[in-house]
């Protein structure tokens, strides 16, 4: 009888170690191809276009697929069924997509601003109502940076569902400003004003001031000027015009009226 029990014993040590020296060696094996396959995937990244808070986000995902990919492998090494498993997983996430439904609706939009490129870190733009220079693209928030220094967070999802305009992306912007002067003022002299005022350092020499009478108002002539400068210096070229119009307007004897109310008493 205790023969039998020690072939017994011996029985079960073969056959478990037959089964955990596979299970380790894939282990092993296993580990040392995710971090090649993620050091070809880091290399990738570094030369790609791609926005840098994408790098870990693409590394981060492709850790845990591979880490599930090789534990079930193993498992199945043990002889384990993972056909159970892989259908416990499945209604498991399931139930984490619909509880964190609006999470994966700024994750995705995370990777659809990633992917198409509307605009990148040190653009100035406008999403939702909000205008800011991107900080950063993060994977659930895109963060901007206000004129007046607020951090705006807003979810990707959001960014994605509204219009986008990006005013850095072509490298130059239009400065339109709009100038009400009296009525007496000639428009030829008002308009010839309005260019000289415009010729200032940092506008386009290939593109020519644009001046015109836009509307006729109730007590003055409103009138437009229009002028083109390379985007990083757009605030410093409408300063420079703005002051610059007051300064030829004195010169030149036009007054910028402003509303009146003329008063008659008869007697």
């Amino acid at each position: 009888m205790l023969d039998g029990i020690i072939n017994w014993f011996n029985s079960l040590g073969a056959t478990a170690l037959g089964r955990l020296l596979p299970f380790v060696l894939i282990l092993l094996v296993g580990m040392i191809v995710i971090r090649i396959v993620c050091a070809i995937i880091r290399k990738a990244l570094a030369k790609s276009k791609l926005e840098k808070a994408a790098h870990s986000l693409i590394l981060s995902l492709t850790n845990v697929i591979l880490y599930v990919l090789l534990l079930l492998t193993a498992a199945s090494s043990l002889g384990i069924d993972i056909t159970g498993i892989v259908a416990l997983a499945s209604v498991v996430t399931l139930a984490i997509s619909l509880a964190l439904q609006n999470c994966l609706t700024n994750l995705i939009g995370g990777f659809t601003l990633l992917w198409t490129h509307p605009f990148k870190s040190g653009d100035f733009v406008e999403i939702a109502g909000e205008s800011g220079t991107v900080q950063e693209i993060g994977i659930a928030y895109t963060k901007l940076i206000t004129p007046d220094n607020k951090l705006v967070q807003i979810p990707n999802g959001t960014v994605v569902a509204n219009d986008i305009t990006n005013f850095s992306c072509t490298g130059t912007r239009r400065v339109d400003i709009n100038v009400s002067a009296s009525y007496d003022a000639p428009v030829e002299k008002v308009m010839a004003a309005l260019e000289k005022a415009g010729n200032v350092e940092g506008i386009l020499a290939d593109q020519p001031i644009f001046t015109n009478v836009a509307a006729y108002g109730d007590h003055a002539i409103e009138y437009v000027i229009r002028v083109w400068c390379p985007t990083e210096i757009y605030w410093d070229v409408h300063k420079a015009v703005t002051l610059n119009i007051k300064k030829v307007f004195d010169q030149e004897g036009i007054q910028m009226t402003y509303p009146h109310l003329n008063v008659h008493i008869e007697k």
